[in-house]
């Protein structure tokens, strides 16, 4: 006889897991955190805006959560280590990482100033290593595995029409994220450690506003479902890849974009 399978239930239970969340103070950001708490888990939100970042502890305290809020950037390498020494000293130990903090620079191609594709590399792709990690190295240390959750972008998974979208620093970067997170699964899978990332297609945050606002309709049409992302339509992917459900999952790469990279 099989052994008794777990139950749903248990298979999306995150009770007594601690999951940091970066951009974790508005937008999709904080839609997965909220997402994570609902499944159980003890909260720890980063962001640079000290204002955006009280807001989101408030509304997700209001909300029966366990949260820590911790001011920094992840591009600086001293704030990464301040933002796990807060988590280990307020929970004793991390189990999710949410790596959402991103940043784009909008230019032609032929004109992106150097400084600004800098810029955006940094906050994209070195923050993303940065943290990672730190928490793989935690991870290790506890010897009970961990899950990382990296946001990339579809627009890291193809060229993009200029038109619509002259960010190539950010394309860039989210495609590194992609060979990043493919990488580190395969390296840190004997510890236990399972790395998936999500690749969101058009969604409405500040982020996208502008160009929503001028191209939002022709962008829609786009897409095969017809439409952009809708609010609360990452929530569940992100409890999924850090839950029991996903337990034989790693290295992947799943666009959540309406069938656009179909």
């Amino acid at each position: 006889m099989n052994a008794q399978l777990p139950s749903l239930t248990e298979l999306f239970a995150l009770q007594g897991k601690v999951a940091i969340v970066t951009g974790g103070s508005r937008g999709l950001g904080l839609e997965m955190a909220e997402g994570l708490g609902e499944a159980g888990a003890r909260l720890v939100i980063t962001a640079r805006r000290e204002p955006d970042l009280r807001d989101a502890e408030a509304h997700l305290l209001q909300k029966g959560f366990e949260v820590l809020a911790v001011e920094g950037s992840v591009a600086d390498p001293n704030a990464v280590a301040a933002l796990v020494a807060a988590t280990r000293a307020r929970y004793g130990r991390i189990d999710i990482l949410v790596n959402n903090a991103g940043t784009t620079w909008g230019a032609p191609t032929l004109e992106m100033p150097f400084e600004r594709w800098q810029y955006v590399m940094d906050t994209n792709l070195n923050g993303t290593w940065l943290l990672s990690q730190a928490v793989c190295r935690v991870m290790v240390e506890q010897g009970e595995g961990g899950r990382i959750i990296n946001v990339a972008s579809v627009a890291g998974m193809r060229g993009g029409l200029p038109d619509a979208l002259s960010a190539i620093g950010y394309s860039t970067s989210k495609a590194a994220v992609i060979g990043l997170t493919r990488t580190l699964s395969t390296s840190m899978a004997l510890h236990g450690i399972l790395v998936n990332a999500i690749c969101p297609g058009f969604f409405p945050t500040r982020m996208t506003k502008g160009i929503l606002a001028a191209a939002g309709e022709e962008i829609g049409k786009s897409v095969p479902l017809g439409r952009i992302g809708r609010p609360g339509e990452l929530k569940g992917v992100a409890v999924f890849l850090a839950a029991p459900a996903s337990a034989y999952v790693t290295g992947q790469i799943l666009p959540v974009d309406g069938g656009t990279t179909a």
